[in-house]
């Protein structure tokens, strides 16, 4: 019996001390925080960068909005046509406006239809069924009173897609920013 009682007592002494060295583990906290920071900091970059592209996306669109009012001024009070602009012409004007955030001589579209009333105006997406931008613009500035639309394009590239949730709506990783303007050419004389 007393061996029993001998076998019972190391059982209970070594339980204590393995149940003693696993409190010792887990109270310990040595590096804890690098392995915090491990697990967290991938998913918390990914969110700031996902935010700031985003900021800058938005930011961009914006630039293009005031691009096309601006320069869509040219052509509602008739400079643009009694100067003599051509499309190109007309797309230095644009990137005249436009400073840092765009390659605007090689990234910029300018789109300038001229229609009778603005119950006609129909304006197609320039992205087809595949996701690929279509590039079959016009420059027609119309005379005084006619209804005119601008709208200026631009593929920007988006790099960073948080948990598919992206901002791309094109092939190749683009998001397609759209500025338009649609007004009635003011009554200048030719």
């Amino acid at each position: 019996m007393f061996q029993i009682i001998r076998a019972k007592l190391a059982n209970d002494a070594r339980r204590r001390q393995e149940v003693g060295a696993v409190r010792r583990l887990v109270r310990q906290q040595d590096g804890s925080a690098a392995v915090e920071f491990g697990l967290v900091a991938a998913p918390f970059l990914a969110l700031v960068f996902a935010i700031m592209e985003t900021a800058v996306v938005f930011f961009a669109g914006q630039a293009l909005e005031t691009a096309v009012a601006d320069s869509s001024r040219l052509i509602m009070t008739g400079q643009a046509q009694t100067q003599g602009l051509n499309a190109s012409g007309f797309k230095s004007a644009v990137c005249a406006k436009i400073y840092g955030l765009f390659d605007c001589a090689n990234g910029v579209y300018v789109d300038v239809k001229t229609f009778s009333s603005f119950s006609n105006v129909a304006m197609p997406t320039p992205i087809d069924g595949q996701g690929n931008f279509q590039n079959n613009f016009s420059y027609q500035p119309g005379g005084p009173g006619d209804i005119v639309v601008v709208r200026l394009f631009y593929q920007y590239p988006v790099y960073v897609s948080l948990l598919g949730f992206n901002l791309t709506n094109m092939n190749g990783g683009k998001r397609l920013l759209a500025a338009t303007a649609a007004f009635r050419n003011e009554p200048y004389a030719n």
